[in-house]
């Protein structure tokens, strides 16, 4: 009989027979298989309690704790929720349903949009599903059988999946009750190992994501263990909800997307074009001190240029049609790269000028598809807060750490101090030697552990022309945001992605409620009555003088009217005028949280608004 070493995390081992079942190894091993396992991972690779053992492993029994328990538990509620629709609408068909980091969706080809009040049956139905607590059974069939076995049932969706995997393939598939699905797995050992469970809403989804195919109809769910942890969930949802840029821009009139523009295109309004000069004179003044020269680019140029560049081969679904200008193709520019590289050849280089950093606030356009635009986090034409330095090889370190320094002191400058670090590696379509890829992702890492930053490596994730770095940073909320990126060979780097995208992270970071020197309008001076117009226009001018953005509100309105826009506005601060601070001089001082912060002169208003002007503490923490 073939035996086994079976080892756990925390060291301890026992020899066991070969073939017997996960689950069974851990009860072995004196761990009681509770409903809190889930799943294990043996050496490495999530797998279902039921899986047999062959050879020597390292087995991690995992818990809803665990980033790949919970990705099990989300993968089995989707399942849940498709047998419920199934067994409510047996004329739906199935596609895809995965797991996300709070919850699942899955997309079903159905005659009509649910309702309401269809997801109230099924999710009734999927309670009783867990209810009945279904053994989760794993088969695996030929391309054929699979392909049989779901034609036999209608599910031309699955079938199309299928025959897309490569002959001779085994494919799995997952059977609860009466109810199998085309799946890889893994999955909890019953149906009763959910706790809760709610359906959130629907939306409507392309099949594969483009609008040439049919439309599907999209449930979107959550799970946990326990009713607290749904409850906590679910208040955190309707913060995000009440934070939703969307929402806020459109009540701050910051921005709009209009239909009448085009989709994913934005337009600044005053208020949100005064926060983005404040941010990009930022972005200026820090790159000039920290030794980049700002360049500008055009909009448009050649299709060649970006043939001699790669984006025609590597890029070309993500670009805008070409045009026809006077007998040549022109595009809209993808990317700023090619531009700043022209600028750097325009002239004889010698080594003694290295390093060059370029910089540039450039728009550029893609092409997104409208199903996946959403506000200002994804939209089709942005401003990338640009770079590109050109140095000698022996110097790719020290300017990338350069680099993560410059990133955490911008970010950090905009409250932001959580951030997760990842190494993306080389993808499978790429150019360049391997020679370059490594000395380039070497150079990356070497300048990580330098800086001692915690990171991961995200392998094949790179760009198709080199390695790069990317950093997330975290929100008020916990969530982690796409922005910051640090390109090798030579040097590509973003710091806040771009202008659209981090303003949008910015209105849900803060809820509107920028801080004061971000905010469009910092003061507000208000009149009780007609007799403080002069006084309150006196007081205005002495702040616009100081260099501080204010605005009188003298209209004829009750004063308690008067303070609830303005803290609706988020206006970080109110100067109330009434006859009593005119004989005195001063003005009554209100915070936008409703805080009454008492009276005060004009030169000490002047004083409490500059102590409240400095950007963010520029410290960080690194998620380790």
């Amino acid at each position: 009989m073939h035996v086994m070493k079976i080892t756990l995390k925390n060291g301890s081992s026992r020899d066991v027979p070969a073939g017997q079942s996960v689950g069974s190894v851990l009860s072995a091993l004196g761990l009681t298989i509770s409903p809190d396992i889930l799943a294990a991972k043996v050496n490495g690779q999530t797998v279902d309690l039921s899986s047999a053992l062959a050879e020597d492993a390292e087995v991690i029994p995992l818990q809803f704790d665990s980033a790949e328990g919970r990705e099990v538990y989300r993968h089995s509620s989707t399942h849940i929720m498709a047998q419920a629709v199934k067994e409510v609408f047996p004329t739906a068909q199935l596609t895809i349903g995965p797991a996300l980091e709070d919850g699942f969706f899955y997309d079903f080809a159905f005659e009509r949009p649910f309702t309401p009040e269809d997801l109230e049956k099924i999710e009734a139905r999927a309670k009783d599903i867990i209810k009945r607590a279904l053994p989760v059974k794993r088969a695996e069939l030929s391309k054929q059988d699979a392909i049989k076995f779901f034609q036999e049932r209608g599910e031309t969706y699955k079938v199309e999946l299928i025959q897309g995997l490569s002959d001779g393939q085994a494919i799995s598939v997952y059977s609860q009750g009466e109810f199998t699905d085309l799946c890889r797995g893994p999955h909890l050992p019953t149906t009763g190992h959910v706790g809760v469970f709610k359906l959130l809403n629907t939306a409507g989804a392309y099949w594969r994501g483009d609008e040439r195919n049919p439309m599907l109809q999209r449930i979107y769910g959550t799970s946990f263990p326990t009713q607290t942890e749904l409850d906590a969930h679910l208040a955190r949802l309707e913060e995000i909800k009440r934070r939703d840029h969307r929402k806020v821009g459109k009540e701050l009139d910051l921005i709009s997307i209009q239909d009448d523009i085009g989709p994913g295109l934005v337009l600044w309004h005053p208020k949100g074009a005064t926060i983005r000069l404040l941010i990009e004179n930022f972005w200026r003044d820090q790159h000039i001190q920290n030794g980049y020269e700002l360049v500008y680019s055009p909009h448009v140029a050649r299709l060649d240029l970006w043939k001699t560049s790669g984006h025609v081969d590597y890029y070309r679904d993500n670009m805008f049609a070409s045009m026809k200008v006077e007998n040549s193709e022109y595009q809209l520019k993808p990317m700023n790269c090619p531009f700043h590289i022209m600028i750097y050849k325009s002239h004889l280089r010698s080594y003694r000028d290295l390093p060059i950093r370029y910089g540039e606030l450039g728009t550029v356009y893609r092409y997104e598809r409208t199903g996946v635009l959403h506000g200002l986090l994804r939209v089709r034409g942005f401003t990338q807060d640009d770079a590109h330095l050109f140095c000698r090889v022996d110097q790719i370190e020290s300017e990338v750490s350069q680099v993560l320094d410059f990133t955490f002191f911008i970010l950090g400058s905009f409250g932001f101090t959580e951030f997760e670090v990842y190494l993306s590696t080389k993808p499978e379509k790429s150019v360049g030697s391997e020679e370059r890829w490594a000395q380039a992702t070497s150079a990356l890492e070497a300048a990580l552990k330098g800086r001692g930053v915690a990171y991961q490596i995200d392998p094949g994730e790179g760009v198709f022309y080199g390695p790069k770095i990317d950093i997330k940073i975290k929100d008020a909320l916990g969530r982690s945001w796409q922005c910051s990126t640090i390109q090798a060979i030579m040097i590509h780097r973003a710091l806040m992605g771009s202008i659209e995208r981090f303003f949008g992270i910015l209105i849900e970071h803060f809820g509107g409620a920028f801080p004061t020197w971000l905010a469009p309008v910092q003061a507000t001076v208000m009149s009780i009555t007609d007799n403080q117009r002069p006084y309150v226009a006196d007081v205005v001018t002495q702040l616009k003088a100081a260099g501080f953005r204010a605005e009188a509100d003298l209209r004829n309105e009750k004063i308690g009217l008067k303070i609830r826009e303005a803290e609706k506005a988020k206006v970080p601060f109110m100067f109330v005028v009434g006859d009593r601070e005119v004989q005195s001089g001063t003005l009554a001082i209100r915070g936008r949280s409703g805080a009454n912060l008492g009276s005060m002169t004009v030169a000490g208003a002047l004083d409490l608004l500059r102590a409240d002007l400095k950007p963010a503490g520029q410290q960080h923490s690194l998620t380790q």
